[in-house]
């Protein structure tokens, strides 16, 4: 027998919904479930998919964490929006290492994706650095994934012409220029103290049509000044931008003389998309300048709607989560030009950027998608994303107090009548749902009951009221031991 609203309610009388590692309302980090760094985004079909180096916490055998040295990254996280607030939890690609796509490959650092129409079909494209040895590509027929290596070796190495006296090998960036052609962009690092102020470790070279080749030998991105890492390329009214991290060798009296301190984005630019650049300034200061924790300082510019942002790193979740060992997690933040069309400074927030449309509550919404959320882990569903590490997700960890919440629901002026929620698992729970708060108006209960269910089992509720225009959407749970896979309301 189903219990009553009042038994309900007598549940959640006692349940106190866990911290959040961000404000409600606060957009950024985009993600908190897990780490996320060297954000890269990619547009497709109306939404926005951001491909990031997994910061995968380092422990000692005592389960502490570890300052994080890279050695053990090899996954690529995932997630997409349609609206810049609300994210799905696409997985990890496990790119590199043993059980990775690139077997060969030890690391999967910075990420850069792409795709393209090739013989009618289009085609997704993951670039990433093999820690500061090589550029590996991973090819798929999805933007989540399953991802494949189709070299078996690296796009670029050591080996390639011009790469050998890079410093750091590493940090792609592809440019999808309008005459369909494209370009890589990579390299980094200072070969000696002395040639600080220009490095000569950038590099530039064309794609091949099918974008798993070279279209010639890679070329110097002359007089880059200051260069550290962190390649970056847009078009932009037609003009060529390429970016980059300053390194940390900048002279403090240096810094009026050339417009720039150390750890900056700065940008340059051109009317070829292979150079010469002209120095334009910098247009994100470091990290520790917006939010007290600095380190190194990694970007990408993404148009979506209309509108140019600015994808970023920081460390105010680790910071959140009680840690200080390195381990960094993505912002979003607006780009904006002067009356000049140049792009002006950009502030770095916890607020974050606006939410663009609406999300539609009748249609199945993934479960891992959240706005903000507190005490729920995301694990990977079906054969294909447990073998690859993306795709399919679903929410688990669940237990008394946990919950997720999603900004800007729409419900337009319909009467809704019921909630729907796809459960499995050996546990029985239920849902408190909450319009605009955590503690706010109470749209109805769900009770979580899947029978040793190991197949999803929708389970329905009623709601039976009318709801009127945008709200953000608070399920919060108790109980343990089961897992969500969709949610709509009807």
């Amino acid at each position: 027998m189903r219990m009553t609203t009042t038994e309900m309610e007598k549940i959640f009388e006692s349940v106190l919904p866990e911290k959040a590692y961000k404000e409600i309302g606060n957009h950024n980090p985009v993600m908190t479930q897990r780490f996320g760094a060297d954000p890269y985004a990619m547009v497709y079909d109306g939404r926005v998919y951001l491909y990031m180096t997994c910061d995968e916490p380092m422990l000692d055998e005592n389960g502490e964490i570890l300052e994080n040295d890279y050695s053990n990254i090899y996954k690529i996280n995932v997630i997409s929006s349609a609206d810049l607030v609300n994210w799905t939890d696409h997985g990890s690609v496990y790119a590199a290492s043993k059980n990775g796509a690139a077997t060969w490959g030890n690391n999967s650092w910075a990420p850069a994706a792409a795709c393209k129409e090739i013989d009618g079909k289009m085609r997704f494209f993951l670039y990433f650095a093999n820690s500061g040895n090589g550029i590996a590509v991973l090819t798929s027929d999805s933007p989540t994934g399953p991802f494949t290596d189709p070299l078996g070796e690296a796009l670029i190495s050591r080996a390639t012409p011009t790469c050998a006296e890079v410093t750091w090998l590493f940090d792609p960036a592809v440019l999808m220029d309008d005459d369909g052609s494209a370009y890589i962009y990579f390299g980094g690092g200072i070969p000696s103290e002395d040639k600080a102020a220009n490095p000569g470790t950038a590099r530039v070279a064309k794609l091949s049509d099918n974008m798993i080749s070279l279209d010639g030998d890679p070329v110097i991105i002359e007089n880059v000044s200051y260069l550290f890492e962190d390649s970056g390329i847009n078009k932009i009214n037609g003009i060529y931008y390429y970016s980059y991290c300053s390194n940390f060798n900048v002279p403090n009296e240096k810094e009026d003389e050339i417009g720039f301190s150390s750890g900056e984005i700065i940008t340059m630019s051109s009317d070829n998309p292979m150079g010469p650049f002209t120095l334009c300034g910098p247009i994100l200061k470091n990290p520790q300048y917006y939010f007290g924790r600095g380190g190194n300082n990694h970007h990408c510019m993404f148009e979506f709607e209309g509108q140019w942002y600015m994808a970023y790193h920081t460390r105010i979740l680790e910071e959140a989560m009680g840690i200080n060992k390195g381990y960094r997690s993505t912002n979003i933040d607006k780009v904006t030009f002067d009356e000049e069309g140049n792009i002006e400074m950009i502030q770095g927030t916890l607020t974050g950027v606006e939410q663009f449309g609406a999300l539609n509550p009748y249609q199945k919404v993934e479960a891992v998608t959240m706005g903000v959320m507190g005490g729920i882990e995301t694990t990977q569903y079906g054969e294909k994303s447990i073998e690859c590490g993306s795709g399919d997700m679903i929410v688990t960890g669940i237990h008394t107090g946990s919950w997720i919440g999603v900004y800007g629901v729409d419900f337009g002026t319909r009467h809704v009548e019921e909630f729907s929620v796809a459960a499995r698992g050996k546990g029985t729970g239920y849902i408190k749902i909450c319009m605009d708060s955590l503690d706010g108006e109470v749209l109805g209960y769900a009770e979580i009951d899947p029978d040793d269910a190991m197949e999803f089992t929708e389970i329905t509720t009623q709601i039976d009221r009318k709801i009127a225009g945008k709200h953000d959407i608070y399920f919060i749970f108790s109980g343990k031991g089961f897992e969500l896979e969709s949610w709509y309301f009807n």
